[in-house]
């Protein structure tokens, strides 16, 4: 068994704080997205938005603690937890991460066309540096699936396409629906969506088409 990491209250603070800043930029429109951050690590449990609340008025009340079979134990009981909850307890599972965002925006939902064979390339964009790559002419790829109707289908094609990219970057974009975002710390994670969103938006704006490598004579 692990350390808790922060009790309800304190993840509940968190969340409440998170969302403000992202309804603010318009990324949890109609009540779209889910957040959570992590409680403790083993045994699993992570305090999640629960299913249809509007983020921008989000209160303690809507958010629920959940354990590693996705079963509300905490919070309001009542509630039930974000549809997509599986895939939030898939990257804790997986990463060390400490929070996890999904977000839709237009942007998010636009790239995925320039995906190929479930993987989208991005290189020689500033922004890349915000995942701690810092190679002149930088290139990532961030892992796409589709977007199964079914949650465990989901689960599963996420699962395999995580763990084919061995984790390089912390995101996880499901064609024409968002993406999935983490970090150690909320604060960590948006710094990530926030350079996702900066990156997609390029990329949409320049047609699909990436920067040419720097030449020198």
């Amino acid at each position: 068994m692990s350390l808790p990491i922060c009790n309800r209250e304190e993840a509940a603070g968190q969340l409440m704080q998170i969302a403000q800043v992202l309804s603010a930029k318009g990324w949890l429109p109609a009540t779209s997205g889910n957040l959570s951050v992590l409680m403790q690590k083993e045994p699993l449990l992570m305090a999640v938005t629960a299913s249809g609340v509007d983020k921008e008025f989000l209160r303690q009340d809507d958010i629920v603690v959940v354990d590693q079979d996705c079963q509300v134990v905490g919070g309001t009981t009542h509630r039930k937890p974000s549809y997509e909850t599986q895939i939030h307890r898939l990257i804790y599972d997986l990463t060390d991460a400490g929070a996890v965002l999904h977000v839709h925006t237009v942007f998010n939902n636009l790239v995925g066309v320039y995906a190929k064979d479930g993987w989208l390339k991005l290189r020689s964009i500033e922004l890349i540096k915000a995942f701690g790559v810092w190679e002149e002419d930088a290139e990532i790829v961030i892992p796409v699936v589709d977007n199964f109707a079914d949650i465990a289908e989901l689960t599963q094609h996420a699962a395999n396409r995580l763990k084919l990219g061995k984790l390089l970057v912390p995101g996880l974009l499901l064609r024409t629906h968002g993406i999935y975002v983490w970090g150690k710390t909320w604060q960590e994670a948006k710094k990530h969506l926030q350079a996702f969103e900066f990156l997609f938006e390029y990329l949409v704006h320049a047609g699909g088409e990436l920067p040419n490598p720097v030449t020198r004579e």
